[in-house]
């Protein structure tokens, strides 16, 4: 039985992610062949090289002299100029400089110095916007990758998966469908976590199913398994796309008699949890549990996993001591491969924890690990930690966990003489009343000691929060901020997001209890993946949001904070080594550090026959198309948009120079200055 499992873009680079390894041990024990392939890094590296973005910068130039030799831009040509050119600058310094800010990322000294760390992540950030402008209109990072239909009908994905269209469509074509070819495998399945990935797993599923039509094509994965598990009939077989089946849930045993099957020519219907098409019904899946015994699992297997490619100086490995959330009752919550709220929880064997970290340890040449589930409980945690410093194990962890009263300062201690670097806390609001909504269980005070608990047994507390649950006031959330501020000593970093409401959380399935008049999903999203929502009364105003907006860039200041996967981000394995090699302060203690540069950056002059600026300000006018489509016609299609924005203003020709770097809107600059002119004397001269 030979078996590739392929995990796609877009996702963190900086380290493996579970999904594969865990497969890829259950599948060998089984006997199986496994050909694992970390597409996610194995594409980035190949884009975000000198040669992979001098395309980009060439395709970017291009396609400004082909909108430029029109007599006028509509409105979707008037966003693209736009793009392009704020990206333009960009786009030019990454091919001189990511070599060198991939170089800092794998040097086990530079990867230390915050200067030069602080290069390396910016220019990786101008690599990113350049790539999405090359492609507009994508959006895409290390966690998203979002176009405005590329993921509403089968059609829309396939359209999203041609190569003018598809970042990735090079690597898979040069790269991996050659690999796969050379493999022979009899299945390949795609491994689907997160939403940034639908979007480019059906792009592969195109391309693969093109280049490899006698090979068994199928999915699976948390962000598949919650997007089928809504549909039905025709469909969940429109839903398939280029896919022959999906599996559904965990799955080691169901993707192993699935493999069998292939192999044999056998019947994959009476398999459970596995999505099939079905001349009657469209498609159809036979109901199975969906659980795993963990206590049965072998350990993960990172053999055959590019180690070396990954945006870090060592490997940090992830490892799952549970599976499930032993808490299982926040509101908010519907994650992982569970059809509402959290999978059931269950816990490997103490013993075979440490055992499965000492070979890895060995094995892989690492100390350090993320011990990634969704919640492991507290008790379990200490009791580990004692059995790993009876077997002197001498590794270093990081985790999420939920806050208890259990995590007393003698158990906070446990954990770090065991080597516990950080954990991540679902701390959510600052507000007891939120909290009791939430249903998350001890108050904001008990919270309080918990992070007062571990920062004083050296472990770096994380704060997990968010604001915009239903009915939160003004009050309310700056009390979340409130909460933060008063802990500022305490905390290593902390996150704020905003409430998304999910398919499968207890507020979408009742809506009403939590304040809510409705709920919604969009007429021609075929896929579901959108769910909106109206309050009864709305719970804060414009202003409201603007003070809150303002009291948390305020907050932040107080610390060294980035975006997800780079060191100030919770939950990463380069905050995990900044930590370890640093202290749990380090991100307050770098946060008045200077911000980092775009190597190879050079301000660039360019006149253009169009007025950049007032093309960037057709992005208002899309908000408001958006806006328009979502809540009152609650509708999305192609067509529908087009309608919408068939009578806006045209853009008419109007040479203007302007002033490019990168990262920064471009400056507009009177005719025969130098590019290197100061933007507040040239204010005020034009002033």
């Amino acid at each position: 039985m030979t078996i590739a499992l392929v995990y796609p873009p877009t996702c963190d680079p900086t380290a493996p992610y579970l999904a594969l390894p865990t497969l890829t041990g259950f599948l060998r024990s089984a006997g199986a062949r496994v050909v694992p392939i970390d597409a996610n890094v194995e594409a980035w590296d190949e884009i975000l090289s000198p040669a992979g973005l001098t395309a980009v910068r060439d395709h970017i130039e291009s396609r400004l002299v082909e909108l430029e030799a029109r007599p006028a831009l509509a409105h979707e040509a008037q966003l693209e100029l736009a793009a392009l050119t704020f990206a333009l600058a960009d786009a030019h310094a990454a091919p001189r400089g990511i070599a060198e800010a991939k170089a800092i990322l794998r040097d086990p000294v530079a990867f230390y110095d915050p200067d030069r760390y602080a290069d390396a992540v910016t220019t990786v950030g101008a690599s990113l916007r350049a790539v999405s402008a090359a492609y507009h209109p994508l959006t895409v990072d290390f966690t998203v990758y979002r176009t405005p239909f590329g993921l509403l009908t089968p059609e829309d994905a396939a359209k999203e998966a041609e190569a003018e269209r598809n970042p990735f469509f090079d690597y898979v074509a040069r790269s991996l469908i050659p690999r796969l070819r050379a493999e022979k495998p009899a299945v390949i399945g795609l491994s689907v976590c997160f939403p940034g990935q639908l979007q480019p797993a059906y792009a592969f599923a195109h391309q693969l199913r093109t280049a490899l039509p006698g090979v068994h094509l199928t999915c699976g994965g948390p962000g598949i398994t919650q997007m089928m598990i809504r549909l039905e009939g025709s469909a969940l077989a429109r839903a398939l796309g280029p896919f022959d089946s999906a599996v559904l849930y965990e799955g080691e045993h169901t993707l192993l008699e699935l493999v069998k099957a292939v192999e044999s020519a056998g019947s994959l219907r009476k398999i459970p949890n596995v999505v099939l098409r079905d001349k009657l019904l469209g498609a159809r899946v036979l109901a199975g549990h969906g659980m795993e015994d963990l206590k049965a699992l072998p350990a993960p297997d990172f053999d055959g996993m590019p180690l070396d490619r990954y945006f870090s100086p060592e490997v940090v490995l992830p490892y799952d001591p549970t599976r499930g959330c032993y808490w299982g009752k926040c509101t908010f919550c519907h994650y992982g491969l569970a059809e509402v709220g959290t999978a059931k929880y269950r816990e490997r064997p103490v013993a075979a924890i440490t055992a499965h970290l000492r070979s890895l340890r060995d094995r892989f040449g690492t100390r350090r690990f993320y011990f990634s589930q969704d919640s492991v409980a507290p008790k379990t945690l200490v009791a580990l930690s004692k059995a790993m410093l009876e077997a002197k194990l001498d590794i270093r962890w990081a985790t999420d966990l939920k806050p208890e009263k259990y995590l007393t300062p003698e158990r906070a201690k446990v954990l770090a003489d065991a080597g516990a670097i950080a954990c991540a806390l679902g701390v959510e609001s600052g507000d007891d009343r939120v909290l009791s909504l939430i249903d998350k269980g001890p108050p904001v005070a008990v919270v309080g000691e918990v992070i007062d608990n571990l920062a004083g047994a050296g472990v770096a507390a994380e704060a997990m929060c968010f604001t915009e649950f239903p009915t939160e006031t003004r009050d309310e959330a700056l009390a979340t901020l409130e909460f933060l501020a008063a802990k500022r000593d305490k905390l290593g970093v902390f996150i704020v997001g905003e409430f998304g409401l999910t398919h499968g959380s207890l507020v979408a399935q009742d809506p009403a209890a939590f304040g809510l008049r409705e709920t919604w999903q969009l007429e021609g999203d075929e896929l579901g993946l959108g769910l909106f929502y109206e309050e009864r009364a709305p719970s804060k105003t414009g202003e409201d949001r603007a003070v809150v907006d303002e009291a948390l860039g305020e907050l932040s200041s107080h610390w060294l904070l980035r975006t997800y996967p780079w060191a100030g981000a919770v939950s990463t394995a380069h905050t995990l080594l900044y930590y370890d090699r640093f202290g749990p302060s380090v991100f307050r203690d770098l946060a008045a550090r200077r911000p980092g540069k775009v190597l190879g950056g050079k301000p660039i002059e360019r006149t253009t026959r169009f007025d950049v600026l007032r093309a960037a300000a057709a992005s208002e006018r899309d908000g408001e198309v958006w806006s328009r489509l979502v809540h009152e016609e609650r509708a999305v299609s192609r067509d529908l948009y087009a309608q919408c924005v068939e009578g806006m203003p045209a853009l008419r020709a109007r040479t203007r120079t302007y002033r490019l770097v990168p990262g920064r809107a471009p400056e507009e600059r009177a005719a025969g200055r130098r590019p290197d002119a100061r933007p507040n004397a040239l204010r005020a001269r034009r002033g």
